[in-house]
């Protein structure tokens, strides 16, 4: 019979254990979000990040059909080099695991794991959404169902820019996922450090973000997850006119292909590579940076303030 029981990796294992500060990184981002080579240099340099702020990181991803929290550098090279490796929403886990399949979790899924190992602090690049022409094709990111049931804390860039940010948010809100700027009050838009969309709520600091999550672990009334929007600072994001102008040419390609479905974030993402000339790639990779360093650093401060609350 099977052991479908979740595996750590040492580190986290021991982490976990005593208490200290811990981070959950996707592996998607890893075998589907950037092409490689440089997926794999950007996948250990984001671990040594969240290192170098202070916390372990727990890459989490499926190896044979065993899930991993906290998968080691052979493990890492596999997902980053092999063909084949499954994209894993929470619902594919199980299917995924049954027939030994290597697969690579998304946002929803490695919230979900992570949750389940008692890690409480996630890094990202950008968050799925509403797509496009939603209204249609009711095409929505389970990214959001599942924060809505997922007491984490989400540190990303916004929602990718590729997608309907207004609608997104919305949903967001009728989900009951809250939502944080981090030193402001405009939702980012990825590639871009403006959105366009007011927030209600702003953070200056890691420990205020730690002192949020704090009051609904004890409040036990929300049990949704908390985004943490991180903007890239205005002199790294994309040229907004090269952004508007790949994003136009990019949707009008991808109505003439008939890009439906899951293949349509992929997809986009891999035309403005090409058509930006690896511009969107560099600004990508300065945001999964930045959001490493800043969820470890919330990790820290969350681990900080248990150790030093009253008995």
């Amino acid at each position: 019979m099977n052991d479908f029981r979740i595996s750590y990796g040492p580190e986290v294992a021991e982490a976990l254990r005593d208490g200290r500060p811990v981070v959950a990184l996707e592996s998607t981002i890893v075998s589907h979000g950037l092409p490689r080579p440089e997926n794999l240099r950007v996948a250990r340099e984001i671990e040594q990040t969240v290192r170098d702020a202070g916390a372990v990181p727990a890459t989490i991803g499926m190896i044979g059909g065993r899930l991993v929290v906290g998968l080691d550098d052979a493990q890492l090279t596999r997902l980053a080099t092999v063909d084949g490796v499954t994209k894993l929403s929470v619902r594919d886990l199980a299917l995924a695991a049954a027939t030994g399949a290597d697969g690579a979790t998304t946002v929803a899924a490695t919230s979900a794991v992570a949750a389940a190992a008692g890690i409480g602090v996630f890094a990202t690049g950008g968050l799925g959404g509403v797509h496009r022409e939603a209204a249609h094709t009711f095409d929505e990111s389970a990214d959001l169902g599942t924060l809505a049931q997922t007491p984490i804390a989400v540190v990303c860039a916004g929602v990718k820019s590729i997608l309907d940010v207004g609608a997104t948010l919305e949903r967001l809100e009728t989900l009951g996922v809250a939502v944080v700027g981090y030193r402001t009050r405009r939702f980012p838009g990825f590639y871009l450090t403006d959105a366009g969309f007011d927030l209600d709520w702003s953070v200056d600091s890691p420990e205020q973000v730690a002192a949020v999550l704090a009051a609904r672990d004890e409040h036990a009334v929300h049990t949704g997850g908390l985004l943490v929007a991180n903007p890239l600072p205005v002199e790294e994001q994309l040229d907004p006119e090269l952004h508007d102008r790949t994003l136009a040419d990019g949707l009008a390609l991808l109505e003439r292909d008939g890009v439906t479905g899951k293949a349509v974030t992929p997809y986009l993402l891999s035309y403005f590579h090409s058509a930006t000339e690896g511009a969107s790639l560099a600004v990508n990779v300065r945001i999964i940076l930045r959001n490493a360093d800043l969820a470890a650093r919330i990790a820290v401060a969350a681990a900080t303030r248990r150790t030093t609350a009253p008995a």
